[in-house]
């Protein structure tokens, strides 16, 4: 059995053609237009779910290197003021062989001990220095200053550690205990950096043999032993530098990567989305004159 065409038939096929056609093509210019090939889940519900993921994989990758800069800057301003500090005990060292040496009098060393005084201070005005407004050797409680100038030397801040999470489930303290190092003073008597201080401005105004001795001996071994504890402390704080510039640059690689799949899921390709918008919309054009050659008018068309 032989089916007939009907011009009704030829115009609803006619119709949907240039419907398909049309519906292409404003696909095309939303993905020309915006720049991307998803511009809602049913574009394609897989490449939706995989943009999210990878959305929010590059949100965590952000807030951890920011996290890493943080520490960057946090440790940086720790070995400056390490390195600051230092200096000055190197200078007391230089002071308190000076000022063990007989050839000078007491009036020599009194002016020493008040040059020690003046670095024991120094010391403590390093320690008291701020990264971002925070005291960066009060432990977590970063709003108090560590030690108070031209006052007791105990230390008023806390043993907590400043964590920096640098990872998934991977965080990094980024704060030295510098109690560890200054310690209490000369009341504590813990042979920390400003108790031998304190020990040393004392000895060189004592005026005695006994005094002049242990400038010699006992405390230019202690001074000496917080120098070498000083290096430790320095070299800890470069490692963990080190880690850190290690973990920004893997979290940089990773954020290009992940950028470059979100790109290929996420983002049209111009050049492709461009020939194939030229190539629909002369399809359509082509279908908008076939079509019209094909229905024309009949003489029921006019009746009506």
């Amino acid at each position: 059995m032989t089916m007939r065409i009907t011009e009704g038939m030829t115009r609803r096929t006619v119709l949907q053609d240039l419907g398909a056609t049309k519906s292409r093509l404003t696909q095309l210019q939303r993905e020309i237009s915006s720049g991307h090939r998803i511009t809602r889940p049913a574009d394609d519900p897989f490449g939706a779910g995989r943009t999210l993921q990878l959305s929010g994989e590059l949100e965590g990758f952000k807030q951890y290197k920011s996290n890493v800069d943080d520490g960057v800057g946090w440790v940086a301003a720790t070995e400056t003021a390490l390195a600051r500090i230092t200096d000055t005990v190197q200078r007391a060292r230089e002071l308190l062989v000076q000022g063990g040496n007989d050839s000078n009098g007491q009036v020599a060393r009194e002016g020493i001990a008040a040059e020690i005084e003046a670095l024991t201070e120094a010391v403590k005005q390093e320690a008291n220095v701020t990264y971002d407004d925070r005291y960066i050797f009060s432990g977590t409680a970063t709003e108090t200053a560590p030690y108070e100038l031209g006052a007791g030397d105990e230390y008023a801040g806390d043993e907590g550690t400043i964590q920096r999470v640098i990872g998934k489930g991977v965080s990094i303290g980024v704060n030295v205990d510098i109690q560890t190092v200054l310690g209490n003073g000369a009341a504590a008597e813990d042979d920390k950096l400003l108790d031998v201080l304190r020990d040393i401005a004392k000895d060189l105004r004592g005026g005695t043999a006994a005094s002049a001795e242990a400038l010699r001996g006992s405390d230019l071994e202690r001074l000496s032993a917080n120098l070498d504890e000083l290096t430790r402390v320095r070299a800890v704080v470069g490692a963990t530098t080190n880690r850190l510039e290690t973990a920004g640059t893997r979290l940089e690689q990773l954020q290009e990567a992940s950028l470059k799949q979100l790109s290929q899921v996420y983002d049209v390709d111009m050049a492709e989305a461009l020939v194939n918008y030229s190539s629909e919309q002369a399809a359509y054009e082509t279908a908008l004159r076939s079509g019209a050659k094909l229905i024309q008018p009949s003489l029921m068309d006019f009746l009506k």
